[in-house]
Order: C-alpha cells, then sequence, then structure tokens
C-alpha cells in the first residue's frame, strides 16, 4: 500500500459511511410518518391517549415512533384480534 492509496482509501470509506447514515436517516422518516399515521387513523380517541401519542412521536422523533410501535400498537392490535369479528 503506497501513501497516494490513503486518501483515496479515506475518501471511499466517507462516502459509505455517509450513504449509510442516508438510507438510515431516509428509513427513520418513513417509519416515523408510518406510525405518526397509524396513531392518528386507529389509536382510540377515549380520553387523551390518541394526543399523548402523537405529541410523544412528534416531539420524540423516531424514538417516540419506535417506543408507540413496540408499546401501544402491539397492544391494540392484540385487543383487536381478541374482538369477535361481525359477518
Amino acid at each position: 500500500m503506497h501513501n497516494s492509496d490513503i486518501p483515496t482509501l479515506l475518501i471511499v470509506f466517507q462516502v459509505i459511511f455517509f450513504c449509510g447514515f442516508m438510507l438510515f436517516g431516509i428509513g427513520a422518516f418513513a417509519f416515523w410518518i408510518w406510525m405518526l399515521v397509524d396513531c392518528l387513523k386507529y389509536e382510540s380517541s377515549d380520553g387523551n391517549d390518541k394526543l399523548v401519542w402523537v405529541l410523544v412521536i412528534v416531539f420524540t422523533n423516531w424514538i417516540g415512533a419506535l417506543i408507540y410501535f413496540l408499546v401501544r400498537r402491539g397492544e391494540r392490535r392484540r385487543l383487536a384480534d381478541s374482538r369477535p369479528r361481525r359477518r
């Protein structure tokens, strides 16, 4: 490896690193939008649950969306699955 190869490798590493962060950012933004729409559309309006979850998702960004996904969305889906379906 020559000394002239080091700047080239550094540039390649920076481009790969940048692209990785861009993909993560785009994915996190899409996930955030998905959870926000899911909350607004399917969360019940009883009490302040919907308002609180929307505020959590909006102000904590993708971390709030992840919390909503792990905590509330699964619970709501289990409740919906346990109800008898109308025919």
